[in-house]
């Protein structure tokens, strides 16, 4: 794989209006502040690729930003993730790694 995989870009936001609980409006701007979705893998990373489908997926429908971190660009990453690889952040804190499970994931993001 000569050039970046998919998995280190960061996600489209989309603004759209919703209803908060309380029946004040709030954006998805201001829901997407809440959380930061951190991917630390590397190219042609079969693992890589599968947590990026989950989180690409959660995310997505959640509204909530995330990035994906090449662990062979960062030697502070390498040496703290490379044998966990992937590792999914969620706001800066280890969620999981190896296997990313689409339901706990996306209990961290809404709970």
């Amino acid at each position: 794989m000569a050039d970046m995989s998919p998995i280190f870009r960061r996600a489209d936001r989309r603004t759209t209006e919703k209803t908060a609980p309380q029946g004040t409006p709030e954006s998805r701007e201001s829901q997407e502040a809440r959380h930061l979705v951190t991917l630390i893998g590397k190219p042609g990373c079969h693992l890589c690729e599968d947590a990026q489908a989950v989180i690409e997926r959660v995310c997505g429908e959640l509204g909530v930003p995330w990035e994906g971190k090449d662990i062979t660009r960062d030697e502070e990453l390498h040496r703290a993730y490379w044998e966990q690889i992937p590792v999914v952040l969620v706001d800066g804190a280890q969620h999981t790694f190896w296997r990313v499970n689409e339901q706990r994931l996306r209990k961290a993001l809404t709970g």
